[in-house]
């Protein structure tokens, strides 16, 4: 099951096949954009690869931690909820892009929701989407702190898409080539905001243990 969420609300729910059709989702121009805040008005998302804290960790926590992984119950990857990143790191709709831009380098990932009020899902930004323009002539300091102070509502892509925890892994795999997305929220029916499924989990979904069931 699919959704799509904007900052009206869930506008769509569906098969991927029906989401699809939708007007508001193309495969070349992606997601379309909100044109202003006066006009419309979330690591995650995931945590950065390799762990979190970087505490250092001594022979025995290495001991324990080794056990552990080779006890862990062994079961082929099929769904969102295998591989998606939980609890997400969002964005709140409030949030202004410097201070977006921080989540996103802190955590060091890509791209996260946007959440609203509740923590309902209300679009997606990414580094591409923070960055100025292209230019020959680069911005001034003050052009430029003016922009950092936009609201990221000015700038997200929404509505976007988003999946059950669920979803076979191969239809998630199909949303992202059918938007161009570099990711997609994994979300309860209220639009609650539960992962996040990268392309990079995906890719690592095929290269690790468990394996991705591709013929399951």
């Amino acid at each position: 099951m699919f959704h799509i969420h904007g900052v009206q609300g869930r506008v769509f729910s569906g098969t991927l096949e029906q989401l699809r059709q939708q007007q508001l989702v193309t495969g070349v121009a992606r997601i379309r954009r909100v044109a202003s805040v006066a006009t419309e008005t979330s690591s995650t998302t995931a945590a950065p690869s390799g762990g979190g804290g970087g505490s250092e960790l001594g022979p025995g926590a290495e001991a324990v931690q080794a056990y552990g992984q080779a006890t862990r119950v062994r079961r082929p990857l099929t769904c969102a909820a295998d591989v998606m990143h939980s609890p997400a790191l969002t964005v709140p709709a409030d949030a202004t892009l410097r201070e977006a831009w921080q989540v996103l380098a802190r955590h060091g990932i890509a791209q996260a929701p946007v959440v609203g009020a509740g923590g309902v899902l209300v679009g997606l930004v990414g580094r591409i989407e923070l960055m100025p323009a292209a230019s020959l002539e680069p911005p001034s300091a003050a052009s430029e702190s003016a922009r950092l102070s936009q609201p990221v509502t000015t700038v997200m892509w929404s509505p976007v898409p988003s999946t059950a925890p669920g979803t076979d892994l191969r239809r998630v795999a199909a949303l992202l080539l059918h938007t161009g997305l570099p990711g997609v929220p994994v979300a309860a029916d209220d639009g609650g905001v539960l992962g996040f499924v990268s392309r990079t989990d995906l890719l690592r979904a095929l290269t690790t243990d468990p394996p991705l069931d591709l013929w399951g």
